[in-house]
């Protein structure tokens, strides 16, 4: 269990500090639709930490394998945000950047 707890600790922390990045990239330059998404991962983000908690005192297998899975579709959209952002971040003219 102490393995997992760790394993899941530090994607969640490598996270806070992608969700920094994507709250930087998205000052002003985000649509709606993208702060949106942001709000999602946040509160998906609050989740997986408060299943982490749970799990601390549980040892059901089902529920760590439903944290895994919440994890790993969690980093999927924390990724595709990252690069959907850097990719809007890139494309702005010179004129155009704050």
């Amino acid at each position: 269990m102490a393995e997992f707890e760790e394993n899941v600790s530090a994607q969640l922390e490598k996270s806070k500090s992608q969700m920094k990045e994507i709250e930087t990239l998205a000052k002003g330059n985000a649509s709606q639709a993208e702060i949106d998404a942001i709000n999602g991962l946040k509160n998906k983000r609050q989740e997986i930490t408060n299943k982490l908690q749970d799990l601390k005192t549980s040892a059901d297998t089902k529920a760590k394998a439903a944290t895994l899975t919440d994890l790993a579709k969690f980093n999927d959209s924390l990724g595709q945000v990252v690069t959907k952002l850097k990719s809007h971040a890139a494309t702005k003219t010179p004129g155009q950047q704050k």
